[in-house]
């Protein structure tokens, strides 16, 4: 169970203006405030969110 991968992923742009799917995306991703960070397992479904919200976020 310890080696499970992980993405951390960090909100860089605000979500002021931008369409209410990628909103609700960046909020599923666990993002709130611009600057904010969340360690999250790496899956597919999380890859797909952070595609759909790329120009948003940022992986580090």
């Amino acid at each position: 169970m310890a080696d499970k991968k992980t993405l951390t992923v960090k909100l860089v742009r605000s979500v002021a203006g931008t369409r209410e799917s990628h909103r609700a995306t960046v909020r599923g991703l666990g993002l709130r405030k611009l600057g904010s960070m969340r360690v999250l397992e790496d899956t597919p479904a999380v890859r797909g969110m952070i595609t759909k919200v790329a120009y948003l976020v940022q992986v580090i």
